[in-house]
């Protein structure tokens, strides 16, 4: 059955009353924390943002006598959005409770925009992009290759690691393919099982003394892996729709772990899409690394890389030196793009 599509003013009108929730929560929230700060508090100490929900977070204490216990904590109104990753300074309170104060300085941020288009922060010091894919459900190279675009954004090191090898058909030409074509362009690939726990050693060193998020479709076994990696973080892993195929959504907010070895990974929820119109087309094709011997080799300097004469990447697809596979997704980031954008 085709997903039913809400008209303009069932969407405000949804959009509305999820506004509303939220200014009640929050007021809610702010009467809470004045009675927290109203109380005894602690001192202020440097904490660590493990889990985000709704209006409150979950802090560890890194340093004092709280250090290595975890607080959920209030947020003062004045600061911005906090997310997973985080750091941050905060005051202790009665009952496991304390109050954020402060947001540190990010290194890093990974972002995607929203349902309504607003930009929303995923993870926070990161220095590791692990992009998860599986042969079931079915690859998407675009989705790959907007998360590729969102990590030169970001400055972030992508890793590609395909979940779920030991499913890979004997007859299957596409994944094989696909691999290729990012083996060719230079990115770093591992293919592991968290079913059998082939590979998982070599994720593992490739995961120490990192801060690592892992991203990716529903249903491509995050959960799994982190489950296998960290046997005492039991989370939740959903099987796949057995009507559509796709993964259904268990992690339903990003979490830090620590690896007893040194090293953190964040586990966030599994996406279908993922939007980058928070991107110019200039970001689009800096992060198709394949592009950056060619840009501003075509004959005009307005060129859409379309069908103009004199287009250095059309010469160079025609050339075999850029793959038609990147090209389609390139054009179909390009398309979904703002218009001010084109």
């Amino acid at each position: 059955m085709a997903k039913r599509q809400l008209s303009r003013r069932q969407n405000w009108r949804i959009g509305k009353i999820q506004e509303e929730r939220q200014a009640r929560a929050s007021r809610r929230e702010q009467r809470a924390t004045q009675e927290l700060e109203g109380g005894d508090l602690g001192p202020e100490e440097p904490g660590l943002v493990m889990a985000h929900f709704g209006v409150q977070v979950e802090v560890e204490a890194l340093e004092g006598d709280h250090a290595g216990q975890v607080f959920r904590c209030h947020l003062r109104a004045n600061l911005p959005t906090l997310v997973t990753g985080d750091g941050v300074v905060w005051r202790p309170g009665a009952d496991g409770s304390g109050v954020i104060v402060a947001q540190l300085p990010r290194r890093s941020e990974l972002c995607r925009p929203d349902s309504r288009g607003q930009l929303k922060p995923v993870a926070a010091n990161v220095d590791r992009i692990v992009i998860v894919f599986a042969p079931i459900p079915e690859p998407h190279a675009n989705l790959i290759d907007r998360y590729l675009v969102a990590a030169e954004h970001a400055g972030i090191e992508p890793l590609l690691l395909l979940n779920k090898a030991d499913l890979i058909a004997p007859d299957d030409s596409q994944l094989p393919q696909l691999l290729g074509a990012y083996r060719q362009l230079g990115y770093r690939i591992l293919e592991v099982s968290a079913h059998d726990g082939a590979g998982l050693d070599a994720l593992q060193i490739e995961l120490d003394d990192h801060t690592s998020v892992f991203v990716g479709q529903s249903g491509v076994g995050k959960s799994s892996l982190v489950n296998r990696l960290l046997p005492d973080a039991d989370t939740r892993v959903g099987a796949l729709s057995e009507l559509t195929g796709k993964g259904t959504h268990t992690t339903t907010t990003a979490r830090l772990f620590h690896f007893p070895g040194g090293g953190h990974l964040i586990d966030s929820p599994g996406i279908r899409e993922f939007a980058l119109s928070h991107v110019s087309r200039d970001d689009v094709e800096a992060g198709f690394i394949e592009f950056r011997e060619l840009l501003g080799r075509c004959r005009f300097r307005d060129c859409r890389h379309d069908r103009e004469p004199g287009c250095a990447l059309l010469a160079a697809l025609d050339e075999g030196r850029i793959q038609p596979q990147r090209m389609a997704s390139y054009r179909h980031i390009i398309s979904s793009l703002p218009t001010q954008d084109y």
